[in-house]
């Protein structure tokens, strides 16, 4: 994704009353990184600058004297921006100005040029409701070093914007590949679900451990484990199975609670192993 960042200074507030461009600047990103190409002219009006702009942007008729027309430098615009998402701080006003200043020179208007015009101060007043959002504030905001901008310049304020979009866009590409990508955890436990339930018993080694390791304990006292399997065992006699013959294993078990399970794997385990006794 090609991004140029663009901004203008002018003679006066309203393109409308014949005012004109007077400095403009654009700065080259690309997949969301400064290439160090840039785009800046200062420009000769051919008419008078309002004493309230040239307070705000500080360049004189004198300094423009010998500075090239709009129209010696148009051509080399619009190359500059063409087929780029072109962005702007308060985009209706530079818009509104530029096209003028295509119009007068026969050529087409910015949003048939650019692909895309995006506007920064639409977008942070849609974050910031009931803030303030011009370029120093936001500069503030995201702690965007704005020391230099003493006056409103062209080029300084098209390089702060693009540092301020890219901290109030920050996150969004990121955001978009995860939540494009696979949780691969998920996949996992999926996977996991699928898979039928195994119960495994004891065998008689782990029976004769785990019996003496239950004696030990109960030599120091209470042993809470056969406490338990006495309660589950008399609990179990009050279950009732169907009047049917099924081998020990077909035995409803999944339907007893957890402790049952317990003691009823180990009464099946010691029924096994007294019948290989017997024989």
């Amino acid at each position: 994704m090609r991004q140029i960042f663009l901004d203008t200074e002018t003679t006066g507030l309203y393109h409308a009353q014949g005012h004109r461009v007077i400095e403009i600047a654009a700065v080259e990103m690309v997949n969301r990184r400064p290439t160090k190409q840039h785009f800046h002219y200062y420009l000769n009006p051919d008419r008078e600058i309002d004493q309230g702009a040239q307070e705000v942007h500080g360049i004189s008729l004198e300094f423009l004297q010998d500075k090239p027309h709009f129209a010696d430098i148009a051509n080399e615009l619009i190359a500059f921006i063409a087929d780029a998402e072109l962005i702007m701080h308060n985009a209706p006003f530079d818009v509104g100005f530029l096209n003028r200043e295509l119009g007068l020179i026969d050529q087409k208007p910015v949003e048939n040029i650019a692909a895309k015009i995006t506007d920064t101060l639409k977008i942070a007043k849609e974050m910031r409701p009931g803030q303030r959002n011009s370029l120093d504030a936001l500069c503030r905001h995201f702690g965007i070093d704005n020391s230099r901008r003493t006056l409103h310049g062209a080029l300084l304020d098209a390089e702060l914007l693009a540092e301020v979009y890219m901290a109030m866009t920050r996150g969004q590409n990121s955001l978009m590949m995860e939540l494009d990508k696979p949780n691969q955890n998920m996949i996992n436990v999926a996977s996991q679900l699928s898979q039928p339930l195994f119960i495994k018993l004891a065998n008689e080694a782990e029976i004769s451990a785990h019996e003496s390791y239950l004696a030990g304990l109960a030599k120091s006292g209470n042993c809470l484990w056969n406490t338990l399997e006495s309660g589950a065992a008399v609990e179990l006699q009050t279950v009732e199975l169907p009047d049917v013959e099924l081998p020990i294993d077909d035995l409803p078990v999944a339907e007893l609670d957890a402790l049952e399970l317990d003691a009823f794997e180990l009464e099946i385990s010691q029924e096994k192993l007294g019948n290989e006794n017997e024989e």
